[in-house]
């Protein structure tokens, strides 16, 4: 499904990620893991488009991304997650999940998207007419997976959902990921949490100061040494 091949990215001239390449494959979930500043948020930013590649391929579902715009990332099945969660915070919750079908594609599937989102997370239909900023951190973040979630995407990027959560919070919010990937939709998950983003993932890599230092299945890297050692602290 994505297929990232030797990419490069960079602030002017400081380079963030080096040769770095990565697959998603069809109803498959994978995380990258790695500490600040290892270049993840940048994988992220490069993948949706925000930020444009220097050098290497991004393909998905056999269509060349390395030259779109966002909202042409959008349109071809990817929705992003972004760190910090990003809503419009005066705005009511159901305005904020609204926004994610705003796209002439998914306009036709407000309702039952609705009500998908809803049955996930219970906490915001009781608070739909509520304005988001008014919400704890983690019915933020479940608005802003339900608003990528409204569009229908066939590829979700997450850039660090457990960041500044409870960890009752965090298990709800992977309990979710579980649940949605198993409805299909592949996963891309960059997350310093190395303990929940490998155990979930059926694929692992680990980025360091921008480039992929170990990959493997999931569980596998996180029974390895260097792994429990480095982010585990054992």
């Amino acid at each position: 499904m994505l297929e990232i091949e030797a990419l490069e990215a960079a602030y002017g001239d400081a380079t963030a990620l080096w040769d770095v390449s990565l697959t998603v494959g069809e109803r498959e979930l994978v995380s990258v893991v790695g500490p600040n500043g290892s270049g993840k948020t940048t994988l992220i930013n490069t993948i949706a488009g925000l930020l444009p590649p220097r050098a290497g391929r991004l393909r998905f579902g056999g269509e060349d991304l390395t030259r779109l715009a966002p909202h042409e990332v959008s349109g071809v099945g990817i929705a992003i997650v972004p760190e910090g969660r990003r809503l419009f915070t005066r705005m009511t919750v159901e305005e904020n999940l609204e926004l994610g079908c705003y796209a002439p594609r998914a306009r036709g599937f407000r309702a039952e998207r609705l009500a998908r989102v809803y049955e996930m997370f219970p906490a915001l239909r009781d608070r739909r007419r509520q304005a988001a900023g008014t919400l704890s951190g983690g019915q933020q973040q479940m608005v802003a997976i339900g608003r990528a979630l409204m569009a229908g995407p066939r590829l979700l990027l997450l850039d660090e959902p457990s960041l500044g959560l409870a960890p009752q919070v965090v298990e709800t919010i992977f309990r979710i990921l579980r649940e949605v990937n198993g409805r299909g939709v592949s996963i891309l998950l960059v997350e310093q949490n190395a303990h929940l983003a490998l155990n979930l993932a059926h694929f692992g890599y680990v980025l360091e100061t921008g480039e992929v230092v170990m990959q493997g299945e999931g569980k596998a890297l996180l029974a390895a040494p260097e792994i429990r050692k480095a982010y585990l602290g054992e």
